[in-house]
């Protein structure tokens, strides 16, 4: 069924919708905008709804999430803010013509930039249709409503992201003997006038079609595939998101060094530094930070980000970048001072022990100061952040050094540095693609390296956005054969060659 709504008529009789107010003189009115049919039921309905009640970010990108101030199933009467500061006149549950209020939920619409648009408080009421006494026709239509208000009192306070007008109202009505309804959207506008305005007439049908879509989609057997937020809470990665947002973003991007698209680069590392500040809260709380290294580091802005927050730990990459000479800073180890940002070749303990042909590589492109054999103090937090060649090796030199991780596949390769596809997922409810099948190769060899692996997909400006990350261990025995783990997965043979191809090569590579 394509979206073809029909447009309303203002003054539609009997109306689409009316409050028990609305027969005073005076009374501002609900004028409806669209109607169109629908295929799914008051159940399905109800389940779109209260989805879109807790995600507004389907419908506005300007925003971020919903804030649930309180969910109930109480009386319209004590339907109201949830402090005296936010009472707003006349915000008690309104009480509908054959209507009976079923759930009130108070939210608080978090726009994506606070330093632009406010927050904006709103009540969302679920009515189901009352039987009339005088009504002797059992096929009656079924109606539920669904109804927005947000708290302001005048158009002035109303933010950016929000339609200008004091209510919306979504109707679904169902014929249960021939299983087919409708769904129709009304407003209730601050000035009779405002109905000519296109801009909330072109949101009122987005506002539709989205339902028109999701209900659809759930009525044939769609299920969702990405689950987010299944480690750390979106509301508080979000925050810290929007707090490093506003601390560096404008400076960072003004300051690009780099050739490639700033404004990518740099949300996207402020959005994984929100993430793993709060994961390490979680896992570290007040107690001391271990220190973190980011292996195959890139341009250094996610270990500079961390770094300016306190957060101690160092990266590197088999070469240097523009950007560092203004990333790089200055560390206190054991050893002494070292760089923030160092040109290194990781060489794993796998590769590195017995090697042969050291010496034919040992050259002004490659000598041993330029080695790090993969071996971190116990406890150092590894970052993976589109690592390429590195991203199969991190949960192995992970399990070696003892050191937690989180890995953040990208391009595929094989534990030689080799470009590899990746066999297709043995769980078949997995996607077959190309980057599904890396994601779940990469979280095999953390499973049979003995780590417990968490999968969460970040809100980052990637379609590479999938972090594994390993911060505890099965309880195996104490003794893991971990060059059985490397033949398993295709042994580390031609492992040099690929080095020396890399630091000799004055290619600029990619960015990550």
């Amino acid at each position: 069924m394509r979206f073809e709504p029909e447009e309303l008529a203002a003054d539609a009789s009997p109306a689409i919708v009316a409050t028990a107010a609305a027969c005073d003189q005076g009374a501002a009115e609900w004028r409806p905008l669209f109607r169109h049919p629908c295929s799914f039921g008051p159940a399905m309905f109800g389940d779109v709804m209260i989805n879109l009640i807790h995600n507004p970010n389907i419908n506005s990108s300007w925003l971020f999430r919903a804030d649930i101030l309180r969910d109930s199933a109480e009386p319209p009467q004590a339907c109201t803010p949830p402090s005296e500061a936010e009472t707003t006149p006349g915000l008690p549950g309104p009480e509908f013509v054959g209507f009976q209020l079923q759930r009130c939920i108070i939210r608080r619409l978090i726009p994506r930039n606070t330093l632009r648009d406010r927050p904006l408080d709103q009540t969302c009421l679920m009515y189901k249709s009352t039987p009339s006494l005088e009504d002797d026709d059992v096929a009656h239509a079924e109606r539920s409503l669904v109804v927005y208000l947000p708290h302001v009192l005048t158009a002035s306070e109303m933010p950016f992201y929000h339609p200008t007008v004091r209510g919306i109202a979504f109707l679904h009505e169902w014929n249960a003997a021939e299983s087919c309804g409708s769904i129709s959207i009304s407003y209730l506008f601050f000035n009779d006038e405002d109905r000519s305005v296109v801009k909330l007439t072109r949101t009122a049908l987005r506002l539709l079609e989205v339902i028109h879509k999701h209900g659809k989609g759930r009525l044939e057997g769609y299920q969702k595939r990405v689950q987010h937020d299944q480690v750390l809470p979106r509301a508080r990665v979000q925050n810290t998101y929007t707090r490093l947002k506003q601390n560096y973003a404008r400076g960072l991007i003004t300051s690009w060094a780099e050739t490639t698209d700033p404004e990518k680069h740099v949300f996207e590392d402020l959005c994984i530094a929100a993430f793993l500040i709060e994961l390490w809260t979680d896992m570290y709380g007040q107690g001391p930070f271990p220190g973190f290294v980011d292996i195959g580091c890139g341009n250094g802005l996610l270990v500079y980000i961390l770094n300016q927050e306190g957060f101690e730990g160092w990266g590197f990459d088999a070469r240097s970048r523009r950007s560092w000479a203004t990333y790089r800073t200055k560390l206190q180890t054991p050893a002494g001072e070292a760089d923030s940002l160092r040109e290194l070749v990781l060489l794993p303990p796998p590769v590195s022990t017995g090697r042969q042909g050291l010496a034919d590589l040992s050259s002004d492109a490659l000598d041993e100061s330029r080695i790090c054999d993969g071996r971190f103090p116990k406890g150092t937090f590894i970052i993976s952040n589109h690592a390429d060649e590195l991203t199969p090796w991190t949960p192995i030199i992970a399990a070696i050094s003892e050191c937690p991780f989180i890995a953040i596949p990208c391009c595929s390769h094989n534990l030689t540095g080799e470009r590899y596809r990746a066999p297709v997922p043995k769980d078949k409810s997995k996607a077959h693609s190309a980057y599904s099948s890396l994601v779940a190769w990469v979280s095999d060899i953390a499973k049979d390296c003995g780590w417990v692996v968490e999968q969460e997909m970040l809100r980052i400006p990637s379609t590479r956005n999938t972090a594994l990350i390993g911060r505890k261990r099965y309880e195996t025995k104490s003794y893991l054969d971990i060059q059985a783990v490397v033949d398993k997965y295709g042994g580390a043979a031609g492992y040099w060659d690929n080095v020396q191809k890399l630091v000799q090569s004055t290619a600029t590579g990619s960015e990550h």
